[in-house]
């Protein structure tokens, strides 16, 4: 397993501890399992970002907080620069870049995914709405039984809580997507 994850589940662990919450109840509170709650926190598995996300709610802290150890700064704007993002390898193949983690209370996230070509496109789902936009090479978009090709321009909006996942079609490829939950 990456550093990266194994540095999330062990604040996901820490911060669950110090709030004095149980597996069971963080488990119930994004929907999984206690084994696989207990699986992402142990950094036994890669961590969707939808239970990131669902998991800082529970515990009343901004995801930029499991990301990177520390909190969000700016209320009135924030300006990322190129290459500045957060940057997180959920798995080989798969990183994201994320855009606004420096901004508090912020109601969408947006985010550069880097996609390896690959054979299949992990499903996941989450709440909110999520659009992805492409910059670049070509994606397929799995959205529940639909599929989607997609290209330079190209673009989709949907409701995330449809099991869903993008892959490259071509060596690399990069997307922006902006999610809502």
């Amino acid at each position: 397993m990456n550093e990266q994850i194994i540095q999330i589940a062990a604040r996901i662990r820490e911060l669950r501890e110090i709030l004095d919450i149980t597996p069971e109840d963080a488990a119930a509170n994004v929907g999984l399992p206690v084994e696989q709650y207990l699986e992402y926190e142990n950094a036994k598995g890669d961590i969707p970002i939808g239970v990131l996300y669902g998991v800082a709610t529970h515990f009343g802290v901004d995801p930029t907080v499991l990301m990177t150890g520390d909190g969000p700064r700016m209320d009135e704007y924030t300006v990322v620069r190129d290459g500045q993002g957060i940057k997180v390898e959920r798995y080989p193949g798969y990183s994201f870049s994320a855009l606004a983690f420096n901004f508090k209370n912020r109601q969408m996230n947006p985010m550069v995914v880097t996609l390896s070509h690959t054979e299949a496109a992990e499903l996941v789902s989450h709440p909110g709405q999520e659009f992805n936009f492409v910059l670049e090479g070509r994606i397929k978009v799995v959205l529940g039984a639909k599929e989607f090709t997609l290209d330079v321009g190209d673009c989709i909006y949907f409701n995330p809580a449809a099991p869903h996942g993008q892959r490259a079609l071509t060596p690399t490829a990069k997307f922006l997507t902006v999610i809502n939950e």
